[in-house]
């Protein structure tokens, strides 16, 4: 079986609705996050981040299967604003990571890493799906 035969022949299909789902789940993320640091009071917090943490683990998960099949089978195309885009996005995400899980002294940080990550997927996102969909 080789990669052809797992997307069906609709690489571009499967990619637009994985990375459409990512940037869905990102948005809920937001949400999420303004429960957890107590901008919006409508449950507890501590649901609130696990709940940000797992879906977050998910957004990691998609968006390295879409990197993966943009490289794999597009390439580096001419869309030099995608691929600018995409790999700031996955050196945030792995920046978030690395300050989740191991340097908690820069903790601070993570709303901003949040926000650059969010804004970073639409933007990337928006350069490829969003001209897709429309």
């Amino acid at each position: 079986m080789n990669a052809m035969d797992l997307v069906q022949g609709n690489p571009t299909e499967v990619k637009v609705v994985l990375a459409s789902v990512a940037t869905a789940l990102a948005a809920y993320q937001i949400v999420l996050a303004a429960i957890g640091y107590r901008k919006l009071r409508i449950i507890e917090a501590a649901p609130a981040f696990m709940t940000h943490r797992a879906s977050g683990d998910t957004i990691a998960v998609l968006l390295i299967v879409v990197a993966i099949m943009c490289l794999s089978y597009f390439g580096l195309e001419d869309n030099a604003f995608h691929a600018v885009t995409g790999f700031l996005l996955l050196v945030v995400l792995a920046v978030k990571v690395v300050v989740i899980r191991w340097w908690h002294a820069a903790g601070r940080f993570l709303p901003a890493l949040g926000l650059s990550v969010f804004m970073l997927l639409v933007a990337t996102w928006a350069s490829t799906a969003g001209a897709f969909l429309a």
